[in-house]
């Protein structure tokens, strides 16, 4: 049963003008340090930063609100070797939910989609 969605869309731009006034601020606000290590590997970093803040902010969507989850810091994405993007919570997720994810990225955009599902007994 799917209990929520969420969608949200961020201009590249955006947060490389962040990362570049704020440096080491920014990121360690929004990205717990696998996320920085991981996006930092890439020659452009920017498209990745903003396609985990984007599925960050899916996933707020997805539980209906940050005040269910705790702060961005605390909405990890990371990726399985295939590649697959996955979310890890601070918070031991209730193990009869799952979350589903999809990241992408194009040009000046990164958009992410999350669905918040009960698994059936």
């Amino acid at each position: 049963m799917i209990l929520g969605i969420g969608t949200d869309i961020v201009e590249i731009s955006r947060i490389k003008s962040s990362v570049e006034k704020w440096g080491d601020t920014f990121l360690k606000r929004i990205f717990s340090p696998d996320e920085i290590a991981y996006c930092s590997q890439n020659k452009n970093p920017y498209p990745c930063f903003a396609g985990r803040f984007a599925a960050k902010e899916s996933v707020i969507k997805a539980f209906g609100g940050l005040s269910k989850l705790g702060g961005l810091r605390d909405i990890e994405i990371l990726n399985e070797p295939s590649g697959r993007p996955y979310v890890r919570l601070s918070s031991p997720l209730d193990s009869g939910l799952m979350i589903h994810l999809s990241v992408s990225h194009e040009k000046g955009h990164a958009i992410a989609s999350a669905v918040l599902e009960r698994k059936s007994s």
